[in-house]
């Protein structure tokens, strides 16, 4: 399915946040409508590929507006931040490592379900490159295992926070959390199962299933039920990721220029010749740790071992865009 005419006027004489806003909204409103665990393998995929017309504006129309987009999407730590400025106390943040727009349903109906209240709910952008340490740096942290055992100090942005970061399972996860007024938990799920299920073979359809029975588990929301005691909570992420398997192959001239810049990656630092073709099929992007060579649009090529079918890091609406979900307990 293309773009609406609608949307295709907006984003091409739009302002650059103009048109970020639209696209992360178009985006939203692909992936967040509520899904059935036996439906979900096919309709993940079915959303996702849905999403690559914004994603082929992006590679060949609209691939400036990549060059915008430090300045102009609102970036998740940004809004986190300032959500965080905002209220004096009864904080809580969950970050869930790797969680993209594609997990929405699961946490919107099961919140509706359970009885929590709502409070906003919207795409945010990660920070360029889409990685855990570009984002931990954003908020102020060293990196996220600075998070451990309230070991992050009061250097960063989310002042006053207890701090941890786990990968324990969400029970055991729960117990961790005292009653401290502000927390800030890091969770290592699900980008550790995107990376354990990123071999050939494996992939979205997998990790779909994974998905639908963790974020409907009794023991995912024991954990939002211990954070939002007496708090208000935030559940976002630090990036996204980008469903490769799907991708198609580059041309032959074009995979041996993307295997020589990225390997088996999505970006690579420092400065590198440009590709010769227009529209490009790598971007090179100052941003905030410095010059950055990155993977355009949904392309993916030949590499030793395989190219992963489940990665981070590229220039694709899901592997830069972050949920961004704040609830309450209503009692």
């Amino acid at each position: 399915m293309g773009l609406s005419l609608s949307l295709t006027r907006t984003l091409a004489t739009a302002t650059a946040r103009e048109a970020w806003r639209a696209i992360f909204q178009h985006a939203w409103e692909i992936c967040s409508p509520p899904v059935t665990p036996k439906a979900a393998p096919g309709e993940v995929t079915t959303r996702d590929r849905e999403t690559a017309a914004l994603d082929l504006f992006l590679a060949a129309a609209g691939w400036d507006l990549w060059k915008e987009f430090n300045a102009s999407a609102p970036t998740t730590a940004e809004t986190l931040a300032s959500w965080w400025a905002g209220r004096n106390s009864g904080r809580a943040v969950l970050i869930l490592d790797g969680l993209s727009l594609r997990e929405v349903p699961w946490l919107l109906k099961e919140a509706e379900k359970r009885g929590y209240k709502l409070h906003a709910s919207y795409a945010t952008a990660s920070e360029l490159p889409g990685e855990t340490s570009s984002f931990a740096r954003a908020l102020g942290f060293a990196g996220r295992a600075a998070l451990e055992n309230n070991g992050a100090g009061s250097s960063h942005r989310l002042k006053k926070a207890r701090t941890e970061t786990l990968g324990i399972p969400w029970a055991d996860a729960a117990k961790v959390i005292d009653t401290k007024p502000d927390w800030v938990l890091w969770h290592h799920w699900p980008d550790n199962r995107v990376h354990d299920l990123a071999a050939a073979g494996q992939g979205l359809e997998r990790l779909t299933v994974e998905v639908a029975k963790e974020l409907t588990s009794d023991d995912f929301w024991s954990l939002v039920d211990r954070m939002c005691t007496g708090r208000r909570l935030v559940i976002t992420s630090d990036h996204g990721y980008a469903a490769t398997g799907l991708f198609a192959d580059a041309p032959d001239d074009q995979a041996r220029f993307l295997k020589e810049v990225f390997k088996s990656g999505r970006f690579a630092y420092g400065e590198r010749d440009e590709s010769p073709w227009v529209p490009p099929v790598q971007l090179e992007l100052m941003t905030k740790h410095g010059i950055t060579q990155f993977a355009l649009g949904r392309r993916k090529w030949k590499s030793q071992g395989g190219y992963p079918t489940l990665t981070h890091g590229g220039l694709t609406v899901l592997e830069v865009a972050s949920p961004f979900i704040e609830l309450s307990r209503t009692e």
